[in-house]
């Protein structure tokens, strides 16, 4: 536990800002109306990306750019366009949200991965790279909150070594649907040790000739994690 922390000399982070953050397997970049088009080819293969988002399925790629355009293009949330790099344009977006500096804490969310991308390097580094970028600009807390019946997002926190903290009940109706949220966070004092797991999970030699990975992630952030989600077992 964190405990009683003195922050007498703790200065808060800057509000984030790059314009572009490339890895190895993922280059995330400022998400534009001019994505659109790829983006709703891609989610066109598996509408239920945005099952448990409170916005989507859009008609068309004009609709969904309209919306990215008034939606998705501000400084909270921030959203990212996601390219796997061994597999041309973008295949999903992610942002970070209810930034908040004085406190040292920052979301991710609005993850839609299309199915393209699920499953790939790519989106794991992904994921990795809006992580790493916040506790290197000094924020203490990262967050992830997902609608509680969201099975799959919830195992990707806890895959991803994010905490388990508890489900908010009745926290939203969305789409005409009670949403309960569950809660997952890391912490500053968490990330050296799951730097370490993501690092040795990315590396190629972790994956055989024909891209099987040799030690799952989970393996890897399981013991560091401060609690567990019994639902996303």
């Amino acid at each position: 536990m964190s405990g009683e922390t003195d922050l007498a000399d703790w200065v808060p982070p800057p509000v984030p800002g790059p314009r572009q953050m490339t890895g190895r397997y993922a280059r995330l970049r400022r998400l534009t109306p001019g994505d659109a088009a790829d983006l709703h080819a891609a989610y066109a293969r598996d509408d239920r990306v945005w099952d448990h988002l409170p916005y989507g399925p859009f008609a068309d790629a004009a609709a969904y750019a309209d919306w990215i355009g008034e939606a998705a293009t501000g400084p909270d949330p921030m959203f990212y366009a996601i390219d796997d790099l061994d597999g041309g344009g973008p295949g999903g977006v992610a942002s970070w949200l209810r930034i908040a500096p004085q406190a040292g804490s920052i979301e991710v969310g609005h993850i839609a991965l299309s199915a393209q991308l699920q499953r790939r390097r790519a989106a794991t580094e992904a994921m990795v790279l809006m992580m790493r970028w916040a506790f290197a600009a000094g924020y203490r807390r990262y967050e992830w909150k997902c609608d509680a019946a969201n099975r799959a997002s919830r195992r990707a926190a806890q895959r991803l070594g994010l905490s388990y903290e508890g489900v908010f009940r009745q926290a939203a109706v969305v789409k005409g649907r009670n949403r309960d949220t569950a809660w997952f966070a890391a912490i500053d004092g968490e990330w050296p040790a799951l730097s370490r797991a993501y690092d040795t999970w990315l590396d190629p030699a972790n994956f055989d000739a024909d891209g099987r990975q040799r030690t799952r992630l989970r393996a890897l952030t399981r013991p560091l994690l401060y609690a567990e989600d019994p639902a996303a077992a």
